[in-house]
């Protein structure tokens, strides 16, 4: 087994050491190993069944305690509660109860966790103009994204609290596109209820002191920062959260500019395999909490004509079938294809929308080799809302527009922490900061 050890530098094979010569022998990998049966494998490289069966529990507790750290061994009081997550006492919170509730209490230390949504996009400024119509003023007309930054900044912040709500602890931002907004930091510590609370005096009050910023302009520097920067400088401001923003930038900048083709995307997944490695690895050691942002891109409808031989076989076989049975089940062609799967991991379906909206998807940059590098996946949906045409609580932007506003929810996809069947929260994004709405409480409310 060749690539046990690169799979799990850490484990400790010396229980095991007379199976891995033979294992090697016959070409079994660690994937074998995991998904076959241990008595085909001893069959096979004429092992005891069960030394092979031990070897195989062996690897796959190791490669649990990767995904699902223990908190005894980063040295932090805290301990599972009775659904399997972590007491509050090592997350940082949103501060809303009902998107805490939506996370089951916030997003925990030692993870890896995706914030992913759409983007904030610049329109072309617009003016007004006089009788002669010449231009006097700038309008300001303002389009934002899902409100994935509002987020992030308000966790820079939520983080220097003490517990329940956060860690006590600094924050560090890693900036791949824009800089830190610090007139929007300081604009949260005046005008959010909770972090206005605290005194400007008093002993744990967050502050913008507590925010180290790095930017990273390309990703050769990037790779240099995380790999050697950003360990030094956890462990010596004593940070307990890690944001990059965004994680994407540089690699579309990086790759998707140049016709690499599939050597190219695959020297990428390399370098997203790496990074993955590099972070998980550093939010365990260190117990801090990585969030990561990802920009979303727009998911065009499969073509069925061109389907995979399996597809068209079954497709003959159903229809054969028909001559003999007045009523066929019906057979999906694609359920093993990304298109059809892709749903339970993006966090944006399939699912047929309102009349008055055409079906929009979207998909997460990086693809699925990136998505495998995440502990959880966190989606905020940005809905448009026509006058008269949707219900609910709605936001209207830009000044004077008044025939469309936005619809925000945000969508645990995936999380080992907190249940992924729970209905999306909607918010709405002020002034005030991030703010979750109860529909259910509304004469209006979206069903």
């Amino acid at each position: 087994m060749a690539d046990l050890l690169h799979v799990l530098p850490s484990l400790i094979t010396s229980k095991h050491a007379h199976l891995l010569p033979a294992l090697e022998r016959h070409c079994v990998t660690t994937t074998d190993l995991l998904t076959m049966d241990p008595v085909e494998i001893a069959k096979r490289t004429w092992l005891p069944a069960l030394d092979v069966r031990a070897l195989a529990t062996a690897v796959l507790a190791a490669l649990k305690t990767e995904v699902w750290p223990s908190p005894s061994a980063s040295g932090v009081d805290v301990a599972p509660s009775e659904a399997g997550a972590w007491t509050a006492s090592s997350r940082i919170s949103t501060l809303d109860a009902r998107l805490d509730a939506a996370l089951a209490g916030g997003f925990p230390t030692g993870y890896v966790t995706e914030i992913t949504g759409e983007r904030y996009l610049r329109p072309r400024p617009a003016y007004e103009r006089d009788e002669r119509d010449q231009p006097l003023t700038m309008v300001g007309r303002r389009h934002s994204g899902a409100g994935k930054t509002q987020l992030l900044l308000t966790l820079l912040l939520a983080v220097q609290l003490p517990a329940p709500h956060g860690l006590a602890r600094p924050a560090l931002y890693i900036s791949t596109e824009a800089p830190l907004s610090t007139v929007r930091l300081a604009e949260l510590l005046r005008r959010h209820p909770r972090l206005a609370a605290h005194a400007p005096s008093a002993t744990g009050r967050p502050s913008l002191d507590a925010v180290l910023s790095i930017t990273v302009p390309d990703l050769e520097s990037q790779d240099h920062i995380l790999r050697y920067q950003l360990p030094v400088s956890v462990r010596r401001h004593g940070v307990g959260l890690v944001v990059i923003d965004s994680v994407a930038a540089n690699y579309r900048a990086e790759f998707d500019g140049r016709a690499g083709g599939s050597a190219g995307m695959a020297r990428r997944s390399a370098e997203l395999v790496r990074l993955g490695a590099l972070l998980r690895e550093l939010a365990r050691a260190e117990n801090v909490a990585v969030v990561v942002a990802n920009q979303v891109a727009d998911r065009f409808p499969p073509d069925r004509s061109r389907q995979p031989p399996f597809a068209t076989q079954r497709a003959s076989t159903a229809r054969s079938r028909s001559h003999s049975s007045s009523h066929v089940t019906p057979i999906t062609p694609d359920v093993l294809s990304l298109d059809h799967q892709q749903r339970w991991f993006t966090g944006w379906e399939e699912a047929p929308a309102a009349a008055s909206q055409p079906p929009n998807p979207k998909t997460p940059s990086l693809g699925h080799t990136w998505t495998l590098q995440l502990a959880a996946r966190i989606a905020l949906l940005k809905e448009g809302v026509d006058e008269g045409g949707g219900r609910g609580r709605r936001e209207t932007e830009g000044e004077g527009e008044g025939e469309r506003g936005w619809r925000r929810k945000m969508k645990v996809v995936f999380a080992p922490w907190a249940p992924s069947d729970a209905a999306a929260v909607e918010f709405v994004v002020s002034r005030e900061g991030i703010q979750g709405i109860d529909t259910r409480a509304q004469g209006d409310a979206v069903p």
